[in-house]
């Protein structure tokens, strides 16, 4: 079931959007208050699938409450506002909303949209743990922070992730490495992968994503 986070003070609103919604198996959360919206994400900053904001609130502007949330985590987020001018369309897009729905609508329409939204994030992010890979932009994150990897690292983290649970050779990782002499590859490759999890604070002895395989390599076992 979707999980959904609907910031909206028009109670008739509220109840209209999470019953409709409900029949599409998309579970509602509604809050009036963008402070009690901001703690509940700061809690639980992975609980919801996907947020629906509207902008005339109390307390805060809707687009002052995105930019906020925007600092605590990445999940989907829809304004749904009846100040549908261009102006206030492109600001939220500024500010990291994901989609712009005007009022009045079609409870439909944001059914729609809400679908099309999740499609597009789970075909273009992953989300593996902590990790979080952004590959429209090659953007590596863990938590809310993202990663200062260079290239190689990047890659052979890709790789990795990619082949999760299995072995990847030494000779495999070194093919992503420019100007690598074979009789140095092993070396070059033990060092990105040391760098690589110094970066994720991954524990040699207990690592949460990177193993070493005697004789081989390495896995991800995240």
């Amino acid at each position: 079931m979707i999980k959904l986070l609907l910031v909206e003070d028009d109670m008739a609103m509220q109840e209209l959007i999470a019953t409709y919604l409900a029949g599409f198996e998309i579970h509602v959360q509604a809050l009036v208050s963008p402070i009690q919206a901001l703690s509940l994400l700061r809690r639980e900053p992975k609980k919801f699938d996907v947020l629906v904001l509207d902008l005339m609130l109390p307390e805060m502007d809707g687009l002052d409450l995105c930019r906020e949330i925007r600092k605590i985590c990445t999940t989907p987020i829809i304004i749904s506002s009846a100040r549908g001018d261009l102006g206030n369309k492109i600001l939220g897009f500024e500010l990291g909303a994901d989609d712009y729905l005007a009022k009045p609508y079609e409870p439909r329409e944001l059914v729609l949209r809400i679908n099309a939204l999740l499609r597009r994030n789970k075909q273009e992010i992953s989300e593996i743990g902590d990790l979080r890979i952004d590959y429209t932009k090659k953007e590596i994150y863990l938590g809310n922070h993202l990663l200062d990897l260079t290239p190689t690292e990047r890659d052979i983290l890709l790789l990795l992730v990619r082949k999760k649970g299995e072995p990847v050779s030494r000779e495999t990782l070194a093919s992503m490495i420019k100007n690598i002499h074979e009789s140095s590859y092993s070396r070059s490759v033990d060092t990105h992968v040391s760098n690589l999890r110094t970066k994720l604070g991954d524990d040699v002895k207990q690592p949460r994503y990177i193993k070493s395989v005697w004789g081989i390599g390495y896995k991800f076992i995240g």
